[in-house]
């Protein structure tokens, strides 16, 4: 039998249970009115963050059709109100040749699950004008499944100075290489007629044996006016031709392309005494370039080199393969690059261009072209240098 202090234990402990069990539901009673209060909270930031931006902000389902609208959204789109958008398709807004980045959009988001997705369109609005558009759509989970939440920034302003620049650019591309194909045909006519005047003993020897000499001088310098002309008009086309074409590159065996690209080098460093040395690692190395692009900046950089190097200096490429990168050296023990000069080498048309030890004239456009062809292999190029003890012309491939 029980005790009557036996009972009053019981009874104890089944109060102190339920005091638990009471304090337990009073927690929980407790946390969850406190996360309707942060989830209210966060409800009101983002409605409010939602409704004041400046850019036009929306809600969509997968179908596409608009669930929440902003009141900077009703103005890009110049309806009424809210209410005439909230329910309505994007589509019924869409321009008719730019309806299928919608489409490109839902695929992204809800069949590939991708979760965000930028697009540039252009929209109409009911009065039939109409505006370009960055569009940002964010994937997130909702009470009613996959919704996206998406930003409109219009961008028809930049898009009108874009189509300007591209057309002031392609009338400046066209004067330039009509220009430049014009000039070409005068140039190499009085580049023939010069060479004739040069050839034609007799009609040299009928001018006064004291002007003979300036005479002959004189041809010298048009004929070299006339090469310094069209070596700048090659540059200036290429530029265009850079611009306009695409780079398709292939994998290149690059011991083997360096070593075929110095063979003429190799003959013109013979005959000005200076020695060309090409250092080869003994594994292959391989880079994806455009060989024919790509020749341009060793053909750049070596004439460069010949160009500053005295008789009896050396140049030296290297090839070498760093944490999976290409790397190629051109270096020579030629007059160097001041310091001042430096940071302007690869500048279009620049200052830094000077005339070579042989006096041999230049563009101001060959670093420049060269850089361009090595960023557009997705490379690099920098240079090191000391006024009086040579230059050294890194570039890295990946």
């Amino acid at each position: 039998m029980f005790s009557p202090s036996d009972s009053a234990e019981i009874e104890i402990n089944a109060l102190r249970k339920e005091i638990q069990q009471l304090r337990q539901h009073q927690a929980a009673a407790q946390e969850l009115t406190q996360q309707r209060e942060q989830h209210a909270q966060s409800q009101k930031r983002f409605r409010t963050v939602f409704e004041n931006s400046p850019l036009g902000q929306k809600i969509i389902a997968p179908d596409l059709t608009i669930r929440q609208a902003n009141a900077t959204l009703v103005g890009m789109l110049g309806v009424d109100s809210t209410d005439a958008l909230v329910g309505r398709h994007i589509l019924d807004f869409a321009h008719p040749y730019h309806r299928y980045d919608w489409q490109l959009l839902q695929e992204r988001l809800w069949d590939h699950k991708t979760p965000s997705f930028s697009l540039e369109t252009c929209l109409v609005r009911p009065d039939g004008s109409s505006f370009w558009c960055r569009v940002t759509s964010i994937l997130f989970e909702d009470e009613a499944g996959l919704m996206g939440y998406t930003t409109l920034e219009n961008i028809s302003e930049r898009k009108a100075a874009e189509a300007t620049l591209k057309r002031l650019y392609d009338a400046q591309e066209t004067i330039m290489h009509l220009v430049a194909h014009d000039l070409k045909n005068p140039l190499t006519n009085i580049q023939m007629l010069v060479e004739v005047l040069q050839r034609d003993e007799t009609l040299l020897s009928s001018c006064p044996a004291s002007t003979q000499k300036e005479t002959k001088a004189f041809l010298s310098m048009i004929e070299q006016a006339c090469t310094d002309a069209n070596a700048l008009l090659k540059d200036v086309l290429y530029l265009g031709e850079l611009d306009a074409k695409r780079l398709e590159k292939q994998p290149v065996n690059m011991n083997d392309y360096l070593d075929a690209r110095l063979l003429v080098f190799r003959v013109v460093a013979q005959q000005q005494g200076i020695e060309l040395v090409l250092e080869l690692p003994s594994e292959i190395i391989e880079a994806h370039i455009h060989p024919g692009r790509f020749s341009r900046v060793l053909d750049n950089l070596l004439t460069n080199a010949l160009k500053f190097t005295p008789r009896g200096g050396l140049i030296h490429v290297r090839l070498q393969e760093q944490q999976g990168q290409v790397h190629i050296q051109v270096q020579d023990t030629g007059q160097g690059i001041p310091a001042e000069l430096q940071g302007q080498v690869f500048d279009k048309f620049s200052t830094a261009a000077r005339e070579g030890l042989y006096g041999t004239a230049t563009t101001g456009l060959g670093l420049f072209i060269t850089k361009q062809i090595v960023l557009l292999h997705g490379g690099k190029i920098w240079l090191e240098s000391t006024e009086h003890e040579g230059t050294t012309f890194f570039i890295e491939l990946p």
